[in-house]
């Protein structure tokens, strides 16, 4: 007697791959979000928060960090912990706003860039060649940076028209903004297209009025610099995962052994991952210089270099991670810099229910010690706001203090830095100090 095994038919559904899912839910994470915002807005009557002006300035504002952070991420993906990047947006800064002076704008970017550079080769020379600590030599790099331009400030700018040791004269020129003509108002052969994003903008209507706010502010009234800033996310992301220079590259920061076994010059491929690390890095400070003050200034990078730094472990060492994140810090920042206080108030809300959202998401992971701890402080946030409303009177609005909207942006990394940590990994070489010939 013999038995037959019947096998059950085959699904005709081919299985939903782990991206699909992930991309499905990041999907649906966003929307309710985008709910959220629009709610708030429309109940807090804070017209300002979902304006195209406030999406204006968080691009602004947020695209410094970008640039710094992509340069953090080109030299941590070939193995090289770059803590220098706020020394190399302050050459950059430099650089840049002594070219501008000179040859106007462009040129001005061009040497901001090629100022980052030279901080990102000095980093190479110290930790590739020479075998420094990258932390030490990070650290020192910042230090040398700051004092080098001072240095350079007394020579060339002390006694100049609007210059002095504190400040280069003015760029000549400017860079010409565009807007998206039919949509957002831009030019068209000398002619001006409608505008009907801004229409619907300031109907005001629940959702649909902040979609074309946000729609208005990323397609109207940007230079050049800040457009070719923003394709650079495809760009990173196409050469660093779809071609062999990315591959070798990626393969250093990862196992060099490994590489090095393989034909592939670490030395020379960590020199190159650290200028264009610089080179990101002095496009930071170039932007700050040509497209922020007009001029050089000392300390206008002002940390961006090392809040760039977080975006890179905020981003999971991944270009589209990195310009979240960036967007992220760049719309609390740009809130505080453009809009009115009933906005701030807003966003306090808005703080506190994200904390809950993120509290919500630990708690179905079992981490029962971040479930609390942030759950204590959402709930601070959210006393915080609902004192400052119940003593609102018509004689005493509430209004959050300034320290408050400073320190935001900085808080609000830390936090999403301390929760994003558990799924994070960074390259395996990282900060690890190679020699030719090691098998570690």
């Amino acid at each position: 007697m013999t038995a037959t095994a019947t096998l059950p038919p085959e699904s005709s559904e081919a299985p939903r791959s782990w991206w699909s899912v992930r991309r499905n839910r990041l999907a649906l994470i966003a929307v309710a979000s985008w709910v959220t915002v629009s709610f708030v807005r429309v109940i807090l009557d804070a017209d300002d928060l979902t304006s195209s002006t406030a999406f204006r300035a968080a691009i602004r504002t947020g695209i410094p960090v970008f640039l710094a952070g992509m340069g953090g991420l080109f030299a941590e993906r070939c193995g090289v912990i770059n803590i220098g990047l706020e020394g190399m947006m302050v050459l950059g800064t430099w650089f840049a706003g002594w070219g501008g002076w000179h040859w106007g704008p462009w040129v001005g970017i061009l040497l901001g860039i090629f100022g980052g550079v030279l901080g990102g080769l000095l980093h190479a020379l110290a930790t590739v060649t020479f075998g420094i600590d990258h932390i030490v030599s990070g650290v020192a790099l910042n230090i040398i940076a700051a004092g080098v331009t001072r240095f350079l400030a007394d020579q060339f700018f002390t006694g100049k028209p609007g210059g002095s040791v504190l400040q280069s004269p003015s760029v000549k020129g400017s860079l010409k903004e565009q807007s998206l003509p039919f949509l957002s108002g831009g030019d068209l052969f000398g002619w001006r297209t409608p505008n009907p994003l801004q229409w619907l903008e300031f109907k005001h209507w629940f959702l649909i009025s902040d979609t074309a706010g946000l729609l208005h502010g990323l397609t109207s009234r940007h230079n050049w610099l800040t457009i070719l800033s923003i394709l650079i996310i495809p760009v990173a992301t196409y050469v660093l995962w779809r071609t062999p220079f990315g591959l070798r590259l990626r393969s250093v920061g990862e196992k060099p052994s490994a590489a090095d076994s393989l034909g592939v010059d670490v030395y020379r491929m960590r020199y190159i991952g650290l200028a264009i690390s610089g080179g990101f890095a002095g496009l930071g400070g170039s932007y700050l210089a040509i497209n922020g003050a007009g001029r050089y200034s000392e300390g206008q990078v002002s940390g961006r270099g090392f809040i760039g730094l977080a975006m890179v472990i905020f981003g999971n060492w991944r270009p589209v991670g990195i310009a979240i994140g960036s967007s992220l810090y760049g719309f609390v920042e740009g809130v505080r810099l453009c809009c009115s206080g009933e906005t701030i108030v807003a966003l306090v809300l808005l703080v506190s229910l994200a904390l809950a959202a993120l509290a919500i998401s630990q708690l179905a992971r079992h981490n029962v010690r971040a479930f609390i701890g942030t759950v204590v402080v959402s709930g601070l946030f959210a006393a915080y706001f609902i004192q400052g409303k119940v003593n609102d009177t018509a004689d005493k609005q509430f209004e959050v203090p300034r320290e408050f909207t400073y320190m935001a942006p900085y808080v609000l990394t830390l936090l999403f830095l301390a929760f994003a940590s558990q799924r994070l990994r960074p390259p395996a070489a990282a900060g690890k100090p190679w020699r030719k010939g090691d098998t570690s």
